[in-house]
């Protein structure tokens, strides 16, 4: 079912339902920790206690340095290292407790989970994890605006530049060099020389 249908439905939808289990999550973590931690002393430095702790319950094979299958997308067999959290993993979890934290009142500007501490971490754990797995990730790629339909003073423009003669312009225009002051193509015949307007500006 639909994050939509599920909102129509009157029920949470799945990103909703997850959120609240890890934001109860870590509120047990906070009570359980020793001395135990209230929210509103909760420092981007225990997020990373969180979130290394949460290492425990990974499904997911980090290869060390040493290991004969480090760098390795496929491993031919099995190995000794540690399981770890997937970088995705903790990267979506920091976004749904960011989040969580401000709809229960926190203060964006006091957010644990937005620190610089937080995001360095999880870039560590990206980089070292795609050297150990042997898989790359991939940098979202920023839409494009869609290009503005022209305006009328775009066509104007190109009109312009096209060699058309718009107001204030006088294009190849020619006087008279006997001083009559009228411009030819007026409807009169012109006597007498015929200069460029150009010349005189």
């Amino acid at each position: 079912m639909s994050a939509e249908a599920a909102a129509g439905d009157g029920r949470p939808s799945r990103y909703e339902s997850q959120k609240r289990r890890d934001w109860n999550t870590f509120g047990q973590y906070l009570r359980n920790h020793r001395p135990p931690l209230e929210l509103a002393r909760c420092s981007g430095a225990h997020v990373l206690e969180f979130l290394r702790y949460l290492d425990q319950f990974g499904k997911t094979k980090v290869h060390a340095a040493g290991c004969p299958f480090f760098g390795l997308l496929c491993p031919p067999g099995p190995c000794p290292c540690p399981l770890r959290q997937a970088w995705g993993s903790l990267d979506a979890l920091v976004g749904r407790l960011r989040a969580a934290f401000e709809e229960n009142g926190g203060r964006p500007e006091a957010n644990p989970f937005g620190a610089r501490a937080v995001r360095l971490y999880l870039r560590e754990v990206r980089d070292s994890q795609a050297k150990a797995r042997g898989i790359v990730y991939e940098k979202k790629k920023r839409k494009r605006p869609p290009p503005l339909p022209p305006t009328d003073g775009d066509a104007v423009r190109e009109a312009d530049a096209g060699g058309t003669i718009g107001a204030g312009q006088y294009g190849h225009m020619m006087i008279p060099g006997g001083g009559s002051g009228q411009f030819a193509g007026d409807g009169e015949a012109q006597t007498g020389p015929m200069f460029p307007l150009s010349v005189f500006h």
